[in-house]
């Protein structure tokens, strides 16, 4: 299951790296970008990651705020964020059922093989909570340049 262009995004509520419970709603009145990516410490991650980071400040100027989410425990995000200097917010999706919820999780290919697992997907949310765009399937290098260009 995709997500539409202006379909209403799928609530949630996960814990950040500091084990604080955040919602959807919490990011309001910004533009959110909502970036899904496997697994903290792994190369394409970091990348991408540390692309976001970056861009911050361009981001925000465009009054935007970029959360990333992935299964990984607030601990493992915090450890990433300390030993990476990320300055975004993580959230952890253990179970899946946000991923699931945003179509960022499923049958994928990996190595040749098919596996179920996060499809790195980003989705751009206005601050009225409607999906203004979405990206499946998504290389992590250029790809934080990409979605400020879409900004």
């Amino acid at each position: 299951m995709r997500l539409a262009t202006a379909s209403l995004a799928p609530t949630f509520t996960l814990k950040n790296q500091d084990n604080i419970e955040m919602s959807l709603q919490d990011f309001a009145p910004k533009t959110l970008v909502l970036y899904f990516y496997p697994k903290d410490n792994t190369p394409g991650c970091t990348l991408e990651a540390e692309d976001f980071t970056q861009m911050l400040d361009d981001f925000a100027q465009k009054d935007a705020l970029v959360v990333g989410i992935s299964p990984d425990s607030p601990k493992s995000h915090k450890a990433f964020i300390e030993g990476r200097g990320l300055k975004h917010i993580l959230l952890s999706d253990p179970e899946h059922i946000v991923a699931t919820s945003y179509g960022a999780y499923g049958k994928k290919m990996m190595y040749g093989k098919e596996v179920s697992g996060i499809i790195r997907s980003t989705f751009i949310i206005s601050p009225e909570g409607k999906i203004l765009q979405a990206f499946y399937n998504v290389r992590a290098k250029g790809h934080a340049k990409e979605i400020l260009e879409c900004l």
